[in-house]
């Protein structure tokens, strides 16, 4: 029997949620990567500052970031999932997406939903990537 945690491994992006609410910003099991719903925080732990496309770029270059930890790239994503507070904000954010993923062409969702775990967060995303080879 193999074990499935030993063959996990997990990326960090520093956000005091991962402590708190107790989870890994990514996880790679095998030649997979999945990555949490990433909102727009900035190291320090403060929220982005700006409208939802700039907490947008901040979720996808944090993003990014965690498949990179993991040996994975941009274009290995196959999957995102984008939340948004207020449907008005689908344009801004989906451009901020196809300039992050566009090359990639990930099935994507987006919603709207009613809060998110800060009220001046306007977006979260999160991806899945599969790494080929």
């Amino acid at each position: 029997m193999t074990d499935t945690i030993a063959t996990r491994q997990l990326a960090s992006s520093g956000s005091p949620f991962e402590d708190t609410f107790g989870f890994s910003r990514a996880m790679r099991v095998g030649n997979r990567i999945l990555v949490a719903g990433t909102g727009p925080i900035e190291d320090d732990g403060s929220t982005t500052p700006g409208d939802a496309a700039a907490q947008a770029k901040r979720c996808c270059a944090l993003i990014v970031r965690a498949i990179e930890q993991l040996g994975g790239k941009a274009t290995d994503v196959v999957r995102t999932r984008m939340l948004l507070t207020d449907p008005a904000d689908q344009d801004a954010v989906g451009a901020v997406h196809a300039r992050f993923f566009g090359a990639a062409r990930p099935a994507a969702t987006m919603l709207g939903v009613a809060w998110l775990c800060r009220p001046e967060w306007k977006v979260e995303i999160e991806a899945e990537a599969i790494i080929d080879g």
